[in-house]
């Protein structure tokens, strides 16, 4: 009875060494295996196709028939792609071949789409995604494995989390050039608080960071405040006279470099953070997303902006 299902890797290797050594015995010879052993391989493949694949001569010499040479060139392509496989996969275990998911907190945006094609050049055989949003969005993309790694301000305090240092993160007040709080000289809390704030949507890792300082410096005393979204908008904003902000270093080093945007100074201001690589601890790291981890962490941070005082 024809079963194309049952046909295994050992019978058509029992194929592929009597072709090439011309005998039941000398095949045996080079499979490590006894005569009899590679017979029942071929007589098991010959029944799984239902027709005569070895003719034998003379001195036990054997010849394929034209079913037995398809079958050859079959079997040769399979071991091929096997080959391939193997190599791939080989490729893969040592990290110079696949894919890795990156998130990236919304402020990252300035430097990390520059790490990521430095990382791609170096490994070009690598595919990487990166995914962009707020603090919250980003853990939630973690703990949920939808991105191997993501680079964040504030790590989570979760026991599943683990977050390695990559560089320091300042965050600093804002203003327009020719702001009268923008002195170089620290301003008082009550001075600060006459101003309107613009500040991050709700879950952003800078909204949760200002408010926190907002409240230390008022002692509970109120101030004017907008939601205002991201980053660029609240720069915009800012340039137009709306209000001040706090904001990350990184996400405005050009603008303070061409004086667009100048610094207001204040007690515990600058506030320096530092940038985490996070990932989670139950979810062991790939060769390739160790390759990236590695990559990442010896540059020290030289990737990050120059934030001018």
């Amino acid at each position: 009875m024809i079963n194309e299902h049952a046909i295994s890797l050992k019978q058509l290797r029992a194929l592929v060494a009597i072709n090439e050594n011309g005998s039941l015995t000398a095949a045996a010879e080079m499979l490590r295996l006894t005569p009899p052993a590679v017979s029942t391989q071929l007589k098991l493949l010959e029944e799984n196709l239902g027709t005569r694949l070895v003719m034998r001569g003379n001195g036990g010499k054997t010849s394929l028939t034209s079913a037995g040479q398809e079958v050859l060139r079959t079997a040769r392509q399979i071991d091929a792609t096997l080959t391939s496989c193997y190599e791939r996969v080989k490729s893969i275990r040592q990290g110079k071949y696949g894919h890795i998911a990156i998130g990236v907190v919304s402020t990252g945006k300035y430097f990390a789409p520059q790490l990521v094609a430095d990382f791609q050049r170096e490994n070009p055989n690598i595919q990487v995604g990166l995914r962009i949003g707020n603090r919250e969005e980003i853990i939630s993309l973690v703990m949920e494995g939808a991105v191997d790694v993501a680079i964040m301000g504030r790590p989570p305090r979760t026991p599943v989390a683990t977050a390695e240092i990559l560089g320091p993160h300042p965050h600093i007040f804002i203003a327009p050039n020719g702001h009268p709080l923008a002195t170089g000289c620290d301003v008082s809390p009550d001075d600060l608080l006459k101003e309107t704030f613009l500040m991050r949507e709700r879950g952003s890792g800078t909204r949760i960071l200002m408010e926190r300082l907002l409240d230390r410096l008022g002692e509970g005393q109120s101030y004017e405040s907008r939601t205002t979204g991201s980053n660029e908008t609240i720069k915009q904003a800012v340039m137009a006279g709306l209000g001040i902000a706090l904001i990350s270093g990184h996400a405005v080093a050009s603008e303070l470099a061409d004086r667009r945007l100048v610094q207001i100074k204040a007690a515990g201001v600058p506030i320096l953070r530092q940038w985490f690589l996070m990932h989670r601890r139950d979810m062991p790291l790939t060769a390739v997303t160790e390759k990236f981890r590695r990559f990442i962490v010896d540059k020290k941070g030289s990737y990050l902006p120059h934030v001018p005082d």
